[in-house]
């Protein structure tokens, strides 16, 4: 696989990424253009974190105690593109709303709950989905309510597990092999999982591999 300097294009990774846009409801959507990679996941996994550890910058996606406070499609791109013409961006990060919040108004998560599935089903740029699941509470009820929905939509997913310094190191092998029996007969389950630590940096450099080979880089 070339790397982008082989490619003679700008690095995806180690240079800075910028927000372009929060999508209340999909009329707000970007016009198609760079591939997409998304990150669900239940409230309060770490995907902001997780995307601020990817991308090397802290302040990039907001982080909050407060489960549900992400509640748009926030899209992140490599920073120097002007967006026009053949100066596309060659990828952009969507960070998803947080599912399975209980406290929120009914009719907010509903709103949520559509402005996400709509978007899964219809964006033809969208690549895949990386599903976080907190290593600590494995693959819940309505984790598995989001797997159905993407096998369905025949969505590409690939499932990372984030906070494993908050388990012994010795239980993330058995973890990943639980999880791996778990979406073995899914049919749109990509057969890897990426176990990742956002605040030791464990499994980052193998997230932004599969992130690259997933986009054609």
């Amino acid at each position: 696989m070339a790397n982008d300097a082989e490619q003679g294009e700008k690095p995806l990774f180690g240079n800075p990424w910028i927000f372009i846009r929060g999508v209340p409801s999909l009329k707000f959507l970007p016009p198609e253009g760079p591939m997409e990679v998304a990150f669900a996941g239940r409230s309060n996994v770490g995907k902001s974190s997780l995307i601020n550890a990817l991308t090397g910058q802290k302040g990039l996606a907001r982080t909050s105690n407060t489960p549900g406070r992400t509640q748009e499609l926030n899209y992140f791109v490599p920073d120097g593109y002007s967006g026009e013409g053949d100066d596309l961006p060659p990828m952009a990060l969507v960070d998803m709303p947080g599912y399975g919040y209980a406290q929120a108004p009914k009719e907010q998560v509903d709103a949520w709950t559509k402005l996400v599935f709509d978007y899964l089903r219809g964006r033809a740029t969208l690549k895949r989905v990386y599903v976080l699941i907190d290593s600590r509470h494995g693959i819940k009820k309505n984790d598995e309510d989001v797997l159905t929905l993407l096998d369905k939509a025949a969505v590409s997913y690939q499932i990372v597990l984030t906070k494993t310094d908050k388990i012994k190191e010795a239980g993330v092998p058995r973890l990943i092999a639980e999880t791996m029996d778990k979406i073995k007969k899914r049919p749109a389950a990509y057969p890897a999982v990426i176990a990742t630590s956002s605040e030791k940096g464990k499994g980052l450099d193998d997230l932004r591999a599969a992130i690259l080979e997933t986009i054609g880089h």
